[in-house]
């Protein structure tokens, strides 16, 4: 689903996925979007940020809230906080204005391979004071639990998996989000603030000029 209120910007993006082979409905405002979604259950969702009715993130916010689901998030602004709140929400990525089509293909296709890679292995992750259990797919901290958007969750489980190893961004981007060309590494930053904010600041050392490690006492 195409949640876009400029109806060039819809055109060219409805018509990019359609060649790309996927079945593509359209909404142009906030209450039309949420009211498609809980009908239709898309398996992604393309959402503009800026929209009549209410914004994306509140469309967002109730679509999570009913069924997670894979959400792009479109936005004519660069702002840090707008895109650490799109994350917190439950969106997966997303994309500045002016975008590439050809990007923006990439990336449903990448989202869509992961939500269908999404196993859950039986064996927890203990790092520290830290717990993952895969079979539910829910983290806590020091028994308090943390609520993870699933790309927030897979970036985690990457990340203990190869506990105090550093991590270069490229890589993360590649290995999670499953694409490289046209990216910024800012998808990563975002993604690894929004995991300090509800875990803690000291959990996931910073390595300047390369990436990143997760270090729990």
């Amino acid at each position: 689903m195409v949640v876009e209120d400029d109806p060039a910007i819809a055109a060219s993006v409805l018509a990019r996925l359609r060649a790309e082979g996927f079945t593509v409905d359209h909404a142009a405002t906030g209450p039309t979007a949420v009211e498609m979604a809980f009908r239709t259950s898309p398996d992604l969702i393309v959402l503009d940020l800026m929209l009549p009715g209410f914004d994306g993130l509140e469309v967002c916010r109730r679509v999570q809230a009913r069924r997670p689901v894979p959400v792009l998030m479109l936005t004519a602004r660069d702002d840090e906080n707008d895109l650490l709140i799109g994350l917190a929400v439950g969106a997966d990525d997303y994309l500045t204005k002016p975008f590439s089509l050809r990007v923006l293909a990439a990336r449903v296709h990448a989202l869509l391979r992961r939500a269908s890679m999404a196993v859950a292995p039986e064996a927890p992750i203990r790092v520290g004071d830290l717990e993952i259990n895969r079979q539910e797919r829910r983290v806590k901290r020091s028994g308090v639990e943390a609520h993870l958007t699933p790309i927030e969750y897979d970036l985690l489980v990457y990340l203990a998996e190869r506990h105090r190893n550093v991590l270069p961004r490229e890589r993360l981007l590649s290995e999670i989000w499953g694409w490289a060309e046209g990216c910024s590494t800012r998808t990563v930053d975002s993604h690894i603030k929004a995991l300090r904010r509800k875990l803690g600041a000291d959990l996931i050392r910073t390595v300047h000029g390369v990436g990143y490690a997760l270090e729990a006492a």
